[in-house]
């Protein structure tokens, strides 16, 4: 895999939106400030926004070849290090059909975003570059108040610094508020409790290593079938980390969804399993059951380690997974340790 550059302050970022449009409609283009003056004063970043990435809703709905190009502009533009997701969304696999991969091959460079950004990554898979799992402008780097440190600490270890090894520790606290965005909110700041959990090992009990592959599991159907769904042997010996997105499916559908990677084969091949803390708890104990259902009981894989409650996705607070990268999974000590670093000098 090849990694791209990390970040240093005074570069230029550039913002994409590839699957929903929001961040250009006049109601929430204030999560964009926000966003701007964070990465600027925190960061040290410069912002610089696609041509249409503020084109609103409706019109990017309506142009997914120009969604294409913003994101093959920016892999192409050598004055800009990395490209940052505006939001998710649910079809940037429309964009499919005008990606170069070539050109992001060609030109290596930070890529992070969540949700239906999932489909972005495993183009970046793909096309052999290291991407990352991570905070997007207008929900992340535009939280209301302050961004939340566990996301900050994690945007600084991953994209601004350089180790050997990594230890991706469980976040303390989290939240399930729901804070509508308008501006007449933007004082408003989450209420933080004491997660009670840390890393759950709902199977297993030995260490295994393998490189990270995963996404939102909402997103697979759509990149199931196409040139970008990963072959089987791309996820031999991987790790497979899931999480499930702000639409909540049932435990059916997680139970589904893993019923298809059985049946592709996926299950039997790959080392491991972490799954994403779900939103606001919902379904916690229901997704375990589903999960260990597939897994454990009809697959027989017993042996499996399946880590549970990791802060990635779309809970409150997330962390970065970077993809391609090796980690360890110890189930005694209830570990997830980076064995390389994602970026280089």
């Amino acid at each position: 895999m090849i990694k791209p550059k990390k970040l240093k302050k005074g570069d230029k970022i550039a913002v994409v939106s590839l699957s929903w449009g929001g961040l250009g409609d006049d109601n929430l283009v204030h999560k964009l400030r926000i966003a701007e003056e964070r990465l600027e004063k925190i960061f040290g970043l410069k912002v610089i926004c696609m041509p249409h990435a503020l084109k609103g809703s409706e019109f990017v709905a309506e142009h997914p070849e120009l969604r294409a190009k913003d994101l093959m502009d920016a892999f192409a533009d050598t004055s800009i290090s990395a490209v940052f997701c505006a939001i998710g969304g649910d079809d940037t696999i429309r964009i499919l059909p005008y990606v170069d991969l070539e050109i992001i091959k060609d030109n290596p460079k930070i890529f992070m975003g969540y949700s239906d950004s999932t489909i972005n990554h495993f183009m970046m898979y793909k096309a052999g570059l290291v991407s990352f799992y991570g905070p997007s402008i207008m929900c992340e780097f535009g939280e209301y108040v302050k961004m939340f440190d566990y996301t900050q600490k994690a945007v600084n270890d991953f994209l601004f610094s350089s180790w050997d090894t990594y230890n991706i520790l469980p976040s303390a606290e989290w939240t399930d508020d729901y804070i509508h965005w308008q501006e007449s909110n933007m004082n408003i700041q989450h209420r933080m409790k004491k997660d009670t959990h840390g890393y759950e090992v709902i199977s297993g009990n030995k260490i295994v290593q393998g490189h990270l592959l995963g996404g939102c599991i909402d997103v697979f159907m759509m990149a199931i079938g196409t040139k970008i769904w990963p072959t089987l042997e791309e996820w031999k010996n991987s790790i497979l980390f899931i999480e499930t997105s702000e639409d909540k499916p049932s435990p059916d559908f997680v139970k589904w969804t893993f019923r298809n990677l059985a049946a592709q084969g996926i299950l039997k091949v790959i080392k491991g399993i972490i799954v994403g803390k779900p939103q606001g708890e919902q379904y916690y104990e229901e997704y375990k059951t589903s999960i260990l259902q597939v897994v454990v009981n009809e697959e027989n894989l017993k042996d499996m380690p399946i880590f549970y409650n990791a802060n990635f996705g779309h809970a409150k607070p997330i962390g970065i997974i970077p993809y391609g990268i090796t980690a360890e999974l110890d189930c005694k000590e209830k570990t997830i340790v980076l064995l390389d670093c994602p970026t280089v000098e």
